[in-house]
């Protein structure tokens, strides 16, 4: 089964040599079967009328490894409905063209390689995919000229935004859009810089042309792709509507010059860019990402509150879900964290029996541990995630209320009406960062918040937490962020990363250092 390949010369396509056997085994004959199912089933959906449009997917052999695995491409230029299996050109993994299909009678055309192959390669070379979708979906092509002159598309609070690789419900979901070209090879470099610029995309958008969709297998390129479409389409018929999709509640298009605020003191210009404030920025930041503890909340609320909770409940809590597959993984969570505390001499640690000991014995352990990470305030996964499941029973029971200072409803949706992006970003789970803002003194307000990060991304006093944010965000540069904190060591990180920093004073807050050089805000609404 080896492949005796040779390489592309400048960026074309040079012949390339395999065993014969193997390009007759059972695996290349499935995948070029499934290539043109596929596309007729594609033509059905419009995707690729008109000879537009094109499928690759590289032929799966766990003996060889995936970047050197054999891919097929279907040709250009023809009916893609009409294609049979030995239609499809074999290239190698580098992209030279191994085997290719026999000509056909007039009025077919000679056999072409897709025009979209240095496109494809691109996707099979930075991001390892196994498979690549090119669609001209009606879809794709109308949302790139919502907005002529944007160079992304942006949609939340989506149920189909979870058949994307890497996102949730709450996310937003953020496609970079590319200028089109006369020619489908010129997208090439403009492709790639999509592609680097957007680490987390799993596709890129071609205005007024269609969509380049990847993902690790052909299941997975094409449950993406029927997902975006979905969600252009649903964007689309909500313009219609005069409803904005790029928001999480939905509402109504902003398209008036002045917008009243909750109690109808504030009024703001989405014109502008700007507010009356003690502090203002022109043009209005494009994102802003919110710390929780002694910036939104009190830090009485969680130190008095919430960790208290958490600590008097964390028995109860196992005993009564110790055997659900939630509990399950909190356990293995934990169990690997004392693991590693053990080691490392963390004060406050104690051996977690094994199974046979039984529940009882494993569950004191456990809350013995839980108990002294509570008291050390550790900002780890194992305990965060615990203490969001905990809480989220005591908000279902109305044991406990989320709060929020008085000033953030307001601001909020002033932020919401300005079109600002704002995210929440804490030590605590995107779980119970969810409950807070659902549940708090002020009713809901997820409706104005496009997104959650948590410690998944890095620790809050680390540089490249916050430059992982940005690239997620997918701003043209950092400082179109605006962070929002009450700790010294996380501004100092955040501006680091290029991010415009605010520091929140509120009461109880620690104290910062002399001259620490950021400016302060006692109040949202100063912004």
């Amino acid at each position: 089964m080896a492949l005796a390949t040779i390489v592309a010369v400048n960026g074309g396509f040079k012949m390339g040599t395999v065993s014969p056997a193997y390009l007759e085994s059972k695996a290349v004959k499935e995948t070029r079967s499934l290539i043109s199912e596929l596309c007729r089933q594609f033509y059905n959906l419009g995707w690729v009328s008109g000879t537009g449009g094109s499928i690759t997917m590289k032929v799966h052999d766990s003996c060889i490894p995936k970047p050197q695995q054999l891919i097929l491409m279907s040709p250009s230029g023809v009916q893609k409905e009409r294609m049979e299996p030995e239609d499809m050109y074999v290239l190698s993994g580098d992209g030279s063209i191994i085997s290719s299909p026999s000509p056909k009678p007039y009025p077919h055309k000679p056999p072409k390689c897709s025009d979209c192959a240095p496109l494809f390669m691109k996707a099979y070379h930075m991001r390892n995919a196994g498979s690549v979708i090119h669609s001209h979906g009606m879809e794709s092509f109308l949302v790139t000229m919502i907005n002529p002159l944007s160079k992304e598309f942006r949609i939340t609070h989506m149920e189909m935004i979870k058949g994307i690789q890497g996102h949730g419900y709450y996310d937003e979901l953020v496609i970079p859009i590319i200028e089109n070209t006369a020619y489908e090879n010129e997208l090439t470099d403009s492709l790639a810089k999509a592609i680097e610029a957007y680490p987390k995309t799993t596709a890129v958008l071609v205005r007024n042309h269609g969509i380049y969709v990847w993902g690790d297998s052909w299941i997975s390129a094409k449950t993406q792709a029927e997902c975006y479409h979905y969600l252009f389409d649903a964007a689309i018929k909500l313009r219609q509507l005069g409803l904005d999709w790029s928001t999480p509640d939905h509402g109504p298009i902003q398209n008036v010059k002045r917008v009243s605020g909750i109690n109808g003191r504030i009024n703001v210009s989405t014109k502008a860019g700007t507010v009356d404030s003690n502090y203002k920025f022109d043009p209005f930041p494009r994102c802003i990402v919110l710390d929780i503890e002694g910036t939104t909340t009190p830090i009485s609320f969680v130190t008095d509150v919430l960790f208290p909770y958490a600590r008097d409940n964390v028995g109860r809590h196992l005993s009564a879900t110790y055997d659900s597959a939630e509990t399950q993984d909190d356990i293995k969570l934990l169990h690997a964290q004392v693991e590693d505390d053990l080691k490392q001499g963390v004060s406050g640690s104690v051996p977690i029996p094994s199974e046979d000991a039984g529940k009882e014995e494993v569950i004191a352990a456990l809350v013995a541990n839980v108990e002294a990470m509570i008291k050390a305030d550790r900002k780890i996964t194992a305990l965060k995630q615990l203490q969001g499941h905990i809480w989220r029973t005591g908000f279902e029971n109305n044991e406990l209320k989320g709060v929020v200072f008085d000033d953030v409803p307001e601001a909020l949706e002033k932020w919401h009406a300005l079109g600002v992006k704002v995210y929440i970003y804490s030590s605590g789970s995107k779980l119970a960062q969810r409950l807070i803002f659902g549940n708090t003194n002020f009713g809901d307000l997820r409706k104005y918040l496009s997104g959650f990060f948590d410690t998944a991304v890095g620790n809050k006093r680390e540089t490249g937490s916050y430059v992982e944010i940005t690239e997620s965000l997918g701003v043209d540069k950092p400082s179109e962020i605006l962070f929002l904190t009450d700790v010294y060591q996380e501004a100092t990180a955040a501006k680091a990363a290029g991010l415009e920093v605010i520091i929140s004073v509120r009461p109880g807050n620690g104290p910062l250092p002399d001259s620490h050089g950021f400016k302060t805000i006692n109040s949202f609404l100063e912004i």
